[in-house]
């Protein structure tokens, strides 16, 4: 059976269209992988590039986009809400079909080392290919971001693990590694004030005593004159997005707040969206495999 692998980089570039194209160019342009979605976000000034195809396919593709966004993308110049700390900021892997987690992450580690030869930006593994307890949390090793990596790095603990004690001058770093799939989901909020999405998001990630499997911070959209609570599910299993959702509204409701609208970044699992619908609309017996028609189908 033909193994296949999802890859979801994340390019700090959300505003500039030739320069997106041009990333996205070489996925298209290489064999054995299919582009499946890309898309941009202005204020974080952030785009999300998904792709799958085989083991070789991915990693040609993948190295192909790192390669072309640290030619492209000088972070010395770079502005916008989310935290970054690489022109290519995350190259996640995602083991999909006739594949396994163990080889993933080996794939990850021969990925890591091509683009530290080729495009010669220093590399971390992360989540299930991290090196270290203290690496596999992508928060932890972008805290500092670009401005504050060149420094960081010179620390034995945070050095790269490939490329040694230094960063790209203008693509900076970029964490690599295998993780299961996970939804982007930004709740919206009634405010400008960026200081209620923040205490929001604090509540509701794990690393703050919240939510098993969320990852949270507070956001402007400036665009829109909004804050947001930017959010990454990484298993909607154990916390579904509804039960978010229902949080975030009844603590944004203290500060005179309530939610105008969610977004949901690139692709994401039929079932993470089927769950919220079986609970808001309250269904009972409800069984996503039999009673909805592509399910079924498949």
């Amino acid at each position: 059976m033909a193994k296949i692998i999802e890859c979801v980089p994340n390019i700090s570039e959300g505003r500039n269209h030739e320069v997106i194209e041009a990333c996205v160019d070489t996925v298209r342009n290489t064999a054995g992988v299919t582009l499946l979605d890309y898309s941009s976000d202005a204020s974080h000034n952030r785009s999300v590039i998904t792709f799958m195809g085989s083991p070789e396919g991915v990693m040609n593709a993948a190295t192909a986009l790192a390669k072309k966004a640290a030619e492209l993308i000088d972070l010395n110049h770079h502005q916008g809400e989310h935290p970054r700390m690489g022109a290519v900021d995350v190259i996640p892997l995602i083991p999909m079909k006739d594949v396994t987690k163990e080889e993933t992450v080996e794939y990850s580690k021969q990925l890591a080392e091509r683009i530290w030869n080729e495009a010669g930006i220093p590399i971390f593994l992360y989540e299930d290919s991290a090196s270290a307890p203290h690496r596999v949390n992508l928060a932890a090793i972008r805290k500092g971001q670009f401005e504050g990596m060149a420094e960081k790095v010179k620390d034995p603990q945070w050095t790269p693990d490939f490329g040694g004690a230094a960063i790209h001058p203008t693509a900076g770093v970029t964490a690599v590694g295998c993780r299961m799939p996970l939804v982007a989901f930004n709740i919206n909020l009634s405010t400008s004030d960026v200081s209620i999405a923040s205490k929001i998001a604090k509540i509701i990630r794990r690393s703050s005593g919240g939510f098993d499997c969320v990852k949270a911070l507070g956001v402007m959209l400036e665009d829109r004159n909004i804050a947001q609570v930017s959010i990454n599910m990484t298993d909607f299993n154990r916390t579904p997005l509804y039960r978010v959702v229902e949080v975030t509204k009844a603590e944004a409701a203290r500060w005179g707040v309530h939610v105008v609208g969610t977004e949901i970044i690139g692709l994401t699992p039929m079932r993470a969206l089927t769950d919220s619908a079986e609970y808001y609309l309250q269904i009972e017996d409800f069984n996503a495999d039999k009673q909805i028609i592509e399910n079924y189908l498949l």
